[in-house]
C-alpha cells in the first residue's frame, strides 16, 4: 500500500515538477515576511492565536485567554530535540559526500532516488554544486550542527517557565531536514549519472577563502554571545545558576544589537552560500533564516526597551548602525 502511494506520489512529481525542498523554503519565507512584517507594524490587530505562535521565550505573547494556543505549546529548552536530529542528521550528510569523494562512486540507490522524489524528479535534478564545494559547506553546517547541539544539551540554561509554539518546534525540524539535503540534492554524485570529483585546495576560490572566514567569524562570536547569555544566569565565583530571569546582556555585539546571535546565524548562511553561487535551493534558505531571524530580533528588541528603562538607545534590533 505505501510502496504503490509512494509511486503515485513520484510520478505526480515527475510530471510537474514539484520541487518539494524548494517549496518548503518559499512558503516558508512568505509566511515569515507576510505575517512578520505584520506583526511588526499591526500586531494589537491580529487574533491573539496568530500573536502567540509567534511570540515566544522572554518576548512570548502575555495573553493568556486562547486556550488552544496554550495546549499547543511546548517547554522552549526542546529546542535541544532538533539539534540532536541535527547533529546526526548532518553527520551522516557529511559521511555521505566524504566517502563519495574518497572512494569515487555515487549515492546509495535509495538515497538518489529520495533526491529525485523531494528535488523535483530525476529529470529535472542536474549537477548545480561540484563536490569540492559540497563538502566545504557540509562540513560548515556539520560544525554549527555540532555546536549547536553543545550548547543547548549541555551549556545553554533554559527557563522552565518559558514555552514555544508546536508550530516552532515542528518547522525547527523541517528546518534542518531541508536544509542538510539542501546541500546533497543538486550535488556531483547524489544526482543519475554523475561521478564525484577529486576535493583539492586549488579548487577553491577566492570569494570562497572569503566565505569561509566569514563563517569562522561569525560561527565563533555567536558562541561568545551564547556564554555572555549562560553567564548572566551562573554564579561568577561558583559556576552555579542562580537565576532564570532574563537580564540585561552587556558585551561584545551587544554593545551595538539587542541579538547578536541571530546577526551572526544569517552571517553563516550568507557564508555558505557564498560557497554555493549556483544554489537556488540556498538562496531561499537565506531568505527565510533572514526573514526569521530579522522578525525574532525586533519582538527582542521592543521587549527590551519595554522591560529595561535605561536600555542603551544607540543598540539597534539586529544589523549594527542600520536595524
Amino acid at each position: 500500500m505505501f510502496r504503490k502511494y509512494f509511486i503515485n506520489c513520484q510520478e505526480y512529481i515527475e510530471n510537474y515538477n514539484i520541487h518539494l525542498i524548494n517549496t518548503l523554503f518559499l512558503s516558508f519565507s512568505l509566511v515569515i515576511i507576510a505575517l512578520g512584517a505584520l506583526m511588526i507594524t499591526v500586531e494589537s490587530a491580529l487574533p491573539t492565536f496568530i500573536r502567540k505562535t509567534f511570540r515566544y521565550g522572554k518576548h512570548k505573547c502575555k495573553d493568556d485567554e486562547h486556550s488552544l494556543a496554550n495546549k499547543l505549546e511546548v517547554p522552549k529548552s526542546w529546542f535541544a530535540h532538533f539539534y540532536i536530529f541535527a547533529f546526526g542528521w548532518s553527520i551522516c550528510a557529511f559521511y555521505l559526500v566524504l566517502k563519495g569523494m574518497i572512494m569515487h562512486s555515487t549515492a546509495p540507490d535509495l538515497v538518489v532516488i529520495f533526491l529525485d522524489f523531494i528535488g523535483g524528479g530525476k529529470n529535472e535534478r542536474k549537477v548545480l554544486i561540484k563536490s569540492n564545494e559540497a563538502l566545504i559547506a557540509t562540513l560548515l553546517m556539520t560544525l554549527q550542527c555540532i555546536r549547536r547541539f553543545y550548547e543547548t544539551n549541555f551549556v545553554q540554561i533554559f527557563s522552565r517557565k518559558n514555552k514555544i509554539n508546536l508550530s516552532q518546534y515542528i518547522v525547527g525540524y523541517l528546518h534542518y531536514f531541508g536544509t542538510i539535503l539542501a546541500l546533497l540534492v543538486n550535488t556531483e554524485g547524489f544526482v543519475k549519472d554523475s561521478t564525484p570529483s577529486t576535493f583539492s585546495f586549488a579548487k577553491i576560490t577566492l570569494v570562497q577563502y572569503i566565505c569561509l572566514a566569514l563563517f569562522h567569524f561569525s560561527w565563533s562570536q555567536q558562541w561568545k554571545t551564547n556564554m555572555i547569555f549562560v553567564n548572566l544566569r551562573k554564579d561568577s565565583k561558583t559556576g552555579k545558576i542562580h537565576s532564570e530571569q532574563h537580564l540585561l546582556p552587556r558585551g561584545g555585539l551587544f554593545e551595538m544589537v539587542s541579538s547578536p546571535h541571530m546577526f551572526f546565524e544569517i552571517q553563516m548562511y550568507v557564508a555558505i552560500m557564498g560557497i554555493l553561487p549556483q544554489s537556488l535551493t540556498w538562496k531561499l534558505i537565506v531568505i527565510w533564516v533572514t526573514g526569521n531571524q530579522i522578525v525574532n530580533a525586533l519582538l527582542t528588541h521592543k521587549w527590551y526597551k519595554e522591560n529595561f528603562k535605561n536600555y542603551p538607545k544607540n543598540r539597534k534590533a539586529i544589523i549594527p548602525f542600520l536595524l
